[in-house]
C-alpha cells in the first residue's frame, strides 16, 4: 500500500508525504500533541475551546467570515478535531489547491488574533456542545466509561472540560497553553493525495515559521483495578445506555490488533456475535457495538448499548457470556476469515479518501515509535490465529478488569454482583 516519506524541517518539524498516483484530491492535516491528556485540572477544556478559536480569524484574515470564506472558496471540505492525546487541523481539496490549503492552516494555527471577544461569545457556544453531548446518552456513554477507569486524572477527564472551566477561561491562559503546546517540536504536518513538488515547497516554507516550543508532556496513567467497578449517570430516559467493557493494551502492545480483532467478533458489524445474540434473538436493543480504544499507555474493549430499563441485567448476561466464549472455545476458522475479511475491506474503503489516509498517518506519528502503514496492519491482522485469540481473550477478561457504565434511571450498585466470570 502507500509509501510515506519524512522531511524533516530546519525547525525539526516532522512533514509525512503520502504521494498517490492520479489521485485527483489532496489532504493537509496538521496534528498537534495537546489535548485533554495534556491539561490540569484547572484548564481542563482548554484543548478543544483553542480549536474553535484557530477559526476565528487571524491578521490575514481578520474574522470568520473572512477566513471560512477563503477555505470555502477551495471548494473542499475542512474541520477539526480535539482528542485526549492530539488535535487535528484538516482541509481535503482539489490537488492544484492543495499549496492554498496549506497557506490558510499555516496562517490559523501561526497568526490566529485570539482575541477576548471572540473568546466570550465562543463559551456559549461551547456550552451548548457541552449539553448537546450530554443530551445523547449514546455518545456520552463513552465519557462515563472512561471516568470510571481513569478516575480523576487527566485520562478519566472529558475533553470538552466543565461548563466551570468554559465560562472562567480567559485570553492569557490560551496564550500560555498555547506558546507551550503549539510548536515545532509538538506538531506533525500530513500531506496526502496528488502532491505536487509546489505544495511540498510551500508546507515547508511555511512550517519551518513555527518555533520550538517549551511542550509539557502528559502524565503517564497508572492503572490499578483490584475488582469489578460500576458507575451510574442518573438521567431521565426510556432506555438504559450501558458500556461493559474490559482494560486492556496501549499502542504497540504485542497484543494491541488481537484486541482488535476480538472488538469485530464482538460487535463489529451486524453478522457479529453481540448483534446477532444481543439484538436479533433476544430483542433487547436496537444499537450495539463493541470497539476498542488504544492510547499511548492504556487502552479498553467494551461493548455498548441501549438496552430497556427492566432489561440490564439479562443484557449484561449476555455480553459476558459472549466474553467468557471467547476465552474457552476456539474461533472457527469460517468466522475469523470474516472478521478479517471485514476489517481489511473497511480498511480499503476508508484508506481511498484522503482525509482518512492522512489522519491514519498523523496518529501513528503522534502515537507510534514508529509509523506502521495500512499495509502492515492488515498483514499483522491477517496473521493472528484462532489460539492466539483465545489467548489474548484470556487476559484481558479478567473479573478485577470488569467495567460497567450506565446512563439512565438505574443506580449501578444494582448490578455489581453480576459482574463476574
Amino acid at each position: 500500500m502507500n509509501k510515506y516519506k519524512v522531511n524533516i524541517l530546519s525547525n525539526k518539524m516532522p512533514v509525512i508525504s503520502v504521494p498517490i498516483k492520479g489521485a485527483a484530491t489532496a489532504t493537509v492535516l496538521v496534528i498537534i500533541k495537546a489535548g485533554s491528556k495534556y491539561e490540569t485540572r484547572d484548564n481542563n477544556g482548554l484543548s478543544h475551546f483553542l480549536e474553535h478559536m484557530f477559526f476565528k480569524g487571524t491578521e490575514k484574515r481578520p474574522n470568520t467570515l473572512v477566513l471560512s470564506s477563503d477555505l470555502d472558496s477551495l471548494g473542499g471540505e475542512y474541520n477539526a478535531f480535539t482528542a485526549k492525546e492530539f488535535t487535528g487541523y484538516w482541509v481535503k481539496v482539489a490537488a492544484q489547491k492543495l499549496p492554498a490549503a496549506i497557506d490558510i492552516v499555516s496562517d490559523m494555527l501561526l497568526n490566529s488574533k485570539i482575541e477576548a471577544e471572540e473568546i466570550d461569545r465562543e463559551k456559549g457556544v461551547i456550552i451548548e456542545e457541552l449539553n448537546m453531548y450530554e443530551d445523547n446518552p449514546m455518545m456520552h456513554v463513552e465519557d462515563v466509561f472512561e471516568s470510571l477507569l481513569y478516575g480523576d486524572t487527566p485520562a478519566g477527564w472529558e475533553t470538552i472540560g466543565t461548563k466551570k472551566n468554559i465560562s472562567n477561561f480567559q485570553r492569557g491562559d490560551f496564550i500560555k497553553y498555547l506558546e507551550a503546546q503549539y510548536g515545532a517540536k509538538s506538531m506533525y504536518v500530513v500531506l496526502v493525495g496528488g502532491i505536487t513538488a509546489t505544495a511540498k515547497k510551500e508546507a515547508a516554507r511555511l512550517f519551518s515559521k513555527f518555533k520550538t516550543n517549551k511542550w509539557r508532556d502528559k502524565p503517564a496513567v497508572k492503572e490499578s483495578q483490584a475488582e469489578p467497578r460500576a458507575k451510574s449517570v442518573f438521567k431521565k430516559t426510556d432506555q438504559i445506555n450501558l458500556s461493559l467493557g474490559v482494560r486492556a493494551y496501549p499502542i504497540g502492545h504485542p497484543d494491541e490488533f488481537k484486541v482488535k480483532l476480538l472488538s469485530i467478533i464482538l460487535g463489529g458489524s451486524m453478522s457479529s456475535r453481540l448483534f446477532i445474540n444481543l439484538r436479533e434473538r433476544n430483542g433487547l436493543a436496537y444499537y450495539v457495538r463493541t470497539m476498542n480504544e488504544t492510547y499511548s499507555d492504556s487502552g479498553y474493549l467494551t461493548t455498548q448499548a441501549g438496552v430497556p430499563i427492566t432489561k440490564v441485567e439479562a443484557a449484561i448476561k449476555i455480553i459476558l457470556a459472549e466474553y467468557r466464549k471467547l476465552m474457552t472455545e476456539l474461533v472457527s476458522a469460517s468466522e475469523l476469515k470474516r472478521a478479517k475479511d471485514l476489517l481489511q475491506g473497511k480498511s480499503l474503503l476508508q484508506m481511498e479518501a484522503t482525509d482518512n489516509l492522512a489522519t491514519w498517518y498523523a496518529r501513528q506519528a503522534v502515537l507510534r515509535r514508529r509509523i506502521i502503514t495500512p499495509g502492515e496492519f492488515l498483514k499483522k491482522i491477517n496473521r493472528i490465529s484462532a489460539s492466539e485469540l483465545r489467548a489474548a481473550a484470556k487476559k484481558i477478561f479478567v473479573d478485577r478488569g470488569l467495567n460497567l457504565a450506565l446512563i439512565g434511571q438505574t443506580k449501578a450498585d444494582k448490578f455489581k454482583s453480576v459482574l463476574k466470570f
